[in-house]
């Protein structure tokens, strides 16, 4: 095989999560020139990266048969696709790629040459009801599991990692996710950002989640704690999110008064946003892309889960020392919705003060 397509993720967190699989796929077959076919929202993360060789992007507003005429150019030999939409399976088939491989899933098996069953120990994020989370948290706690007890396998990376071995017998064995930036990069955003002149120690904070509310620890609390925080290592804070997020940053911003802190939510490229976190000491985080992309960029990360399962979707750093994940004990953790349906007690259980420690530590 000497062109190979992979249909890449289409979200910031599901992509870095990828990482794993396309670093595996290099290594089967290192010669090969390997083309990352991805939304152009996340092309630029691709930059420098070992596995790839290029990037074909797409707008929002392409359709099936336009992105299929970019890559009948590629004269590809063989398309790993790593969603499991239909469109995704589409587009290959289209572009009369031969060799079309990915899971097998209702309407888009026949649009592959090769549609593998998904794993046995797989974990679907299946939403609970209401009802059921009512059920939960009125019934004995003794008779409850207070957590799932997943094991390692069941991680979002692991589906990847065990299609790209299955199909094209890469070794299926886990890696940390990995991003790179340059110095160059680096330094160009120290200076676009005014933090050149900064010579306290630089910690970052992302109190968004695009995902939904549930998924946010509240805004106060991520106040009172890089209030404290800032107080005790006289640390400058830069605050992170999207443009959706910038009412959130801003409230930070306004809070902690004449400390220290620069805003960019909304106002970065995706290599800024990337370059940026670089700089971290540590970044404390709710549930989301960026957390990814810290941690696969080598920043410690404290991050806060409540809706959402670390089992499944904690970031995958090279050690535990790099990674601190703060949830609380609730029976109706994880329940995988947008929005807590009675008191938000996954993310009212975590304290100011469990954030500031893990903040601290590091």
């Amino acid at each position: 095989m000497k062109r190979i397509l992979i249909r890449g993720a289409n979200w910031l967190g599901d992509a870095v999560m990828t990482t794993p699989a396309l670093l595996r796929v290099r290594e089967k077959f290192p010669d090969a020139h390997i083309a990352l076919l991805t939304p152009e929202k996340l092309a630029e993360l691709w930059l420098n990266h070992p596995a790839i060789n290029e990037t074909i992007a797409f707008s929002p507003a392409e359709g099936v048969f336009s992105v299929a005429k970019k890559l009948r150019a590629g004269k590809f030999q063989t398309a790993l696709v790593l969603p499991n939409s239909p469109r995704s399976a589409l587009e290959v088939f289209l572009a009369r790629i031969p060799g079309r491989l990915g899971y097998s899933r209702p309407w888009r098996n026949w649009f592959l040459t090769k549609a593998i069953a998904p794993r046995a120990d797989a974990v679907k994020m299946r939403k609970r009801t209401e009802s059921e989370i009512k059920a939960l948290i009125t019934a004995n706690p003794q008779s409850l599991p207070r957590m799932p007890q997943f094991s390692p396998s069941v991680h979002q990376s692991r589906e990847y990692l065990h299609l790209a071995a299955a199909v094209l017998g890469a070794n299926p064995e886990p890696l940390p996710a990995a991003l790179f930036v340059t110095t160059q990069e680096v330094d160009a955003a120290r200076q676009k950002f005014a933090l050149s002149a900064i010579a306290n120690p630089i910690f970052g904070i992302n109190p968004g989640a695009e995902y939904g509310p549930a998924k946010r620890w509240p805004i106060e609390r991520y106040i009172a704690a890089a209030k404290e925080v800032q107080k005790k290592t006289n640390c400058a804070w830069i605050v992170f999110g999207g443009r959706n997020e910038s009412d959130l940053a801003g409230q930070i911003q306004s809070a902690l008064g004449s400390a220290p802190i620069f805003n960019v939510a909304g106002r970065t490229s995706l290599r800024e946003l990337m370059s940026l976190m670089k700089l971290c000491r540590v970044f404390l985080t709710n549930d989301t892309g960026p957390m990814h992309a810290a941690a696969a960029l080598g920043v410690p990360v404290v991050a806060i889960f409540g809706s959402t399962s670390p089992e499944l979707t904690a970031p995958l750093v090279p050690n535990d020392s790099l990674l601190k994940i703060l949830r609380t004990d609730v029976p109706c953790s994880p329940c995988f919705l947008r929005e807590c349906p009675i008191d938000f007690r996954c993310m009212n259980g975590i304290s100011v003060e469990q954030a500031v420690d893990a903040v601290q530590s590091y």
